[in-house]
């Protein structure tokens, strides 16, 4: 069950922070940053679970992948609030574990991908 995953958690706790985070920015990017941020990180965990529901090992990793590039574009929008003077560099989220351990997801389903052709 996907709810067991390690990344699924990290996903969900990262999810948890951005929600946060977003709480502290400026009204005015109520409609910008802060919705944007707030749906990709609720993109990354929901596309794990999407594609672990999938039947196919293929279309298993098209969600996986679909969630990393969402963990990509969060990561770019921190940074963004960053250079813009709205967060700390202490305040930086660190996406990494999440990251790794989504390519290892996704390394790990190619190879079940591969292995059942």
């Amino acid at each position: 069950m996907y709810k067991n995953l390690k990344v699924y958690q990290s996903a969900m706790d990262l999810c948890v922070v951005i929600y946060e985070l977003t709480r502290k920015l400026p009204y005015e990017e109520r409609y910008g940053l802060v919705s944007q941020m707030r749906r990709c990180a609720v993109s990354v965990p929901s596309n794990i679970a999407e594609g672990a529901g999938r039947r196919s090992f293929r279309e298993q990793v098209r969600f996986y992948y679909i969630a990393r590039g969402s963990l990509a574009e969060l990561e770019t929008q921190l940074e963004l609030c960053f250079r813009l003077g709205y967060i700390c560099e202490q305040s930086m989220i660190n996406t990494k574990q999440t990251y790794q351990l989504l390519n290892g997801l996704i390394r790990s389903t190619n190879r079940r991908t591969t292995n059942s052709e």
